[in-house]
């Protein structure tokens, strides 16, 4: 029989749509639980850590966005074809993850415009240095590693949607491995059905 898996997360992307992405490209069926706002405070209390997402897989509930989503790559042979495949494509998720929270922070969090002007050359060099490593790294036939779509190109493409069609089009076009990355998975028929049909969101990341 197969898993059950209910995953919980704010009505927003962000950490939660890795996962999203893994069970759409999959074509795995889960129940997609969105918290209100309001109706987080009771339900902080019972979640292992404090915080969300989580995931519930046949009573066992699951916690940390990354680690959530790097267990549903294994679960759906997304993570790698071999060890060294597994290595390379964590590799890549360790670096760029740090962009997602700079960027909420940027796009979500600050009201402010000087504030907002410093952020940005903050988050300006961040995408620089860490795409250009990842564009050294990359593979060149529109994956990271290999020749599969793994994890590591679902975590690449939703931070690189945010950019390129929230927070500033066209930054892909410095780096072409990448962006032909993104353009597998941009093309992917099941991501993009997902894309078209989720819903919109309490944020625009």
């Amino acid at each position: 029989m197969a898993p059950k898996y209910k995953l919980t997360y704010f009505n927003a992307r962000a950490r939660a749509e890795p996962t999203r992405l893994l069970f759409a490209a999959a074509g795995v069926e889960y129940e997609d639980v969105r918290v209100l706002r309001e109706e987080w405070p009771a339900l902080k209390p019972n979640t292992p850590m404090g915080f969300l997402p989580i995931l519930e897989v046949d009573g066992v509930t699951l916690s940390q966005s990354m680690s959530i989503a790097r267990f549903v790559a294994r679960e759906t042979g997304m993570d790698g074809k071999t060890k060294l495949e597994r290595a390379q494509a964590d590799a890549f998720v360790d670096e760029i993850e740090g962009l997602v929270p700079k960027l909420a922070g940027l796009l979500v969090f600050t009201t402010d415009e000087k504030e907002k002007e410093e952020k940005a050359k903050e988050v300006d060099q961040l995408i620089a240095e860490k795409f250009g490593k990842c564009e050294k790294l990359s593979g060149s036939d529109g994956h990271l590693v290999g020749n599969s779509l793994l994890w590591c190109d679902l975590v690449l493409y939703n931070i690189a949607y945010n950019i390129e069609e929230v927070y500033k089009p066209g930054t892909l076009q410095n780096y072409p491995k990448l962006a032909k990355v993104y353009a597998t998975v941009k093309a992917n028929p099941r991501i993009a059905k997902w894309v078209a049909e989720r819903p919109t969101g309490q944020f625009n990341i």
